[in-house]
């Protein structure tokens, strides 16, 4: 089975259109797999997840999670900066993506009504940051509570809210920027309008 999926990789033509993220994401998952002599079952077995997503998540009729991406890569046994280095079109440090490109991912606590959309997929040797732009409307009746290393930056767009930050609250409106420590538990509290909008920057410590 993995020698013919390797022909068919082989014998596949470059589309001269720009590919999607959730296509190239897939696909360097896929490579990697195939390099490995790995079976869809195998790998999705290591990973602890189902063959269909596995597959849907190779063909990119499904974004991942980026908690799913690195039980992938460590089944694969590759960092993601190998994997995103993969995704990447072209060399050097310089990265454009286009408002179709950018992947939309779930992020551990979300619900329906929110919206998490990945800006960056450079990591280079390791994770420095992860650039978010967040939508989130009152659908949602249960809002996330995150903690995690690093710092975390809150640019807002438009729409206001409390957002908490371990057992204090803080207001956010249009223009205000938000700074704070990413180990202490965090996420939005309360919505002051149907719907906000605004940009997350996580930025992780050495």
């Amino acid at each position: 089975m993995v020698a013919a999926e390797k022909a068919a990789v082989e014998k596949a033509e470059v589309a001269t259109a720009v590919v999607p993220i959730d296509h190239r994401a897939g696909g360097a998952i896929r490579e990697h797999r195939l390099e490995r002599s790995l079976t869809l079952a195998e790998l999705s077995s290591a990973a602890g997840m189902s063959v269909a997503m596995l597959s849907r998540i190779e063909n990119g009729q499904s974004a991942a999670s980026l908690e799913v991406i690195e039980r992938v890569c460590a089944a694969l046994g590759v960092d993601m900066s190998t994997l995103f280095r993969a995704i990447e079109d072209t060399a050097g440090s310089a990265q454009l993506l286009k408002a179709g490109e950018q992947m939309e991912v779930v992020r551990t606590g979300t619900k329906h009504g929110h919206t998490y959309r990945l800006l960056s997929y450079h990591k280079g040797p390791r994770k420095i940051f992860e650039p978010f732009f967040i939508e989130m409307d009152k659908l949602s009746e249960v809002y996330p509570r995150f903690q995690h290393p690093g710092t975390e930056f809150i640019y807002m767009l438009s729409g206001r809210m409390e957002y908490r930050f371990g057992d204090k609250t803080f207001l956010v409106e249009p223009g205000d920027a938000f700074t704070f420590s990413g180990s202490v538990i965090h996420g939005p509290e309360t919505l002051l309008d149907e719907h906000i909008r605004f940009l997350a920057v996580i930025i992780y410590a050495e």
